[in-house]
């Protein structure tokens, strides 16, 4: 190997020395800065020395939702930024139960014995007037088709004429036929009275000047549907009739409170 020589040695050297010879020298030269080029010496790299206390928390906290650092980050902010506090202890499950429709009956035993928030178990505003009058008047009148035609499957049975079987079935289908069609059609024309006299209550908001009778609305189109339906009877009948209809529907509502049932849960008429 060229030792190495000094940078005025070297300019004498070369002054002094032919072009022929000085070949080996320039090749040494060039060969050396390629190598510091592209391996530099290893007095210059800065090896990262790695923390075995960092090393150690990392790998304490491994598994415990805390994270671990890199012991090669610039930042160690970071692992001293807490995590977000998830705990749901402070949540009332009997407060936000009702919101997602979960019964009562299925909460722990801690949860219903706590103070329970008050809510209407009576709200018919969510469905129109036309709605609600096409469901509870067909209910209505199959319930009264089915009730009649089983009355006049009695009566023809009972009152048929001979004991022929086409004789007894004609006598059946006549009293089933006559006494199915009107129930039925009483019941559908009470149900249509009582759904709208019922949405003109809510869009009235009668709610508002009845004070602890709540709600009025059943009670008012109880009472206007028997007085309309016998309204041709005259006033004392129509009267008559009010009041029954209005005793049917507080009476449900006085049943279905002692029972624990709430009030207009079934979604038909006043029931």
């Amino acid at each position: 190997e060229i030792p190495k020589i000094p940078a005025p040695k070297l300019a004498f050297y070369f002054a002094n020395t032919p072009a022929l010879s000085l070949l080996p020298t320039l090749h040494y030269i060039n060969r050396e800065k390629n190598s510091q080029l592209t391996n530099p010496p290893l007095s210059n790299v800065q090896p990262h020395h790695i923390d075995l206390e960092k090393q150690t928390n990392m790998s304490n906290n491994l598994g415990t939702g805390s994270g671990g650092t890199s012991p090669y980050d610039d930042n160690d902010s970071s692992s001293n930024t807490p995590l977000p506090d998830f705990n749901a202890s402070n949540i009332q499950l009997s407060t936000v139960a009702p919101a997602f429709g979960i019964p009562k009956s299925s909460l722990p035993n801690a949860a219903v014995g706590a103070a329970q928030p008050d809510y209407l178990d009576y709200d018919q505003k969510g469905r129109g007037m036309v709605s609600t009058m096409f469901t509870n008047s067909g209910i209505s009148y199959m319930l009264g088709v089915t009730l009649g035609g089983m009355y006049g499957l009695k009566e023809g049975l009972a009152k048929t004429p001979s004991s022929r079987w086409k004789v007894k079935l004609n006598s059946v289908l006549n009293h089933c036929g006559r006494n199915g069609s009107s129930v039925g059609n009483m019941l559908g024309a009470t149900a249509i009275l009582y759904s709208l006299y019922e949405g003109l209550a809510d869009n009235l908001e009668l709610d508002q000047y009845s004070g602890p009778i709540q709600p009025p609305a059943p009670l008012f189109a109880g009472a206007l549907t028997g007085a309309t339906y016998y309204m041709r009877a005259g006033p004392r009948v129509a009267a008559l009739a009010g009041a029954i209809g209005m005793g049917t529907v507080g009476g449900t509502f006085a049943l279905y409170s002692v029972l624990g049932i709430p009030y207009g849960s079934k979604g038909w008429l006043f029931f």
